[in-house]
């Protein structure tokens, strides 16, 4: 098996313009009000976040496509084209959880069509492994906490933001893998034979 690959970890969030509610700050008897319109309108997100399996200077690739409402496995399989485009022919290992629209027979025969795709499964009940949920908890702490936007615009573009600080840091997608406890390590250093 040809182990040059990008390995993909895919998860899937919501975003809604109803706040979430984290600590706030007011003076001292006064208790903070957040006020807004209740719009339960939501978009949802696929993140992507990829590393190269031998290459880690490569950097990682965030992949954000929003969309409104939820996905399902028609709008999953144009999220795969999406990436296909994305990573431009590379083999891509795709991480994704046991959601059954993930293994759906239509997203499988899509995913046999391509040749540079492996499909691999996250163990159940356990989101800790997979670095784009890291991704989202640092999304909803800070762009999205205590946000009482009047549309779903709003939201959509407190989350852009977000992505936008995260894609602009280097550093913060490599963290999300770290903090998970996985690592990817070359077979041997790059640019190095194997007989030296």
């Amino acid at each position: 098996m040809n182990t040059r690959a990008w390995i993909v970890f895919l998860d899937e969030s919501g975003v809604s313009p109803l706040p979430r509610i984290r600590r706030a700050s007011s003076p001292r008897g006064q208790t903070p009000l957040l006020r807004h319109r209740l719009d339960r309108k939501r978009a949802s997100m696929a993140g992507a976040l990829g590393y190269h399996s031998t290459d880690p200077d490569r950097g990682a690739r965030p992949c954000f496509p929003l969309k409104p409402g939820g996905y399902d496995t028609a709008t999953l399989i144009e999220v795969l084209e999406q990436m296909k485009v994305f990573y431009r022919g590379e083999r891509v290992v795709l991480v994704r959880d046991g959601r059954s629209a993930h293994w759906s027979r239509a997203m499988r025969a899509r995913a046999d069509e391509q040749d540079r795709l492996t499909l691999e499964r996250s163990p159940a009940y356990a989101p800790e492994p997979n670095p784009v949920g890291l991704l989202w908890s640092s999304l909803k702490k800070r762009e999205l906490a205590n946000l009482a936007g009047d549309h779903l615009a709003d939201a959509a573009d407190a989350t852009e933001q977000g992505i936008h600080r995260i894609t602009t840091n280097p550093r913060l997608p490599w963290s999300f893998l770290t903090h998970t406890g996985l690592t990817i390590h070359p077979p041997h250093p790059p640019n190095v034979r194997k007989d030296q």
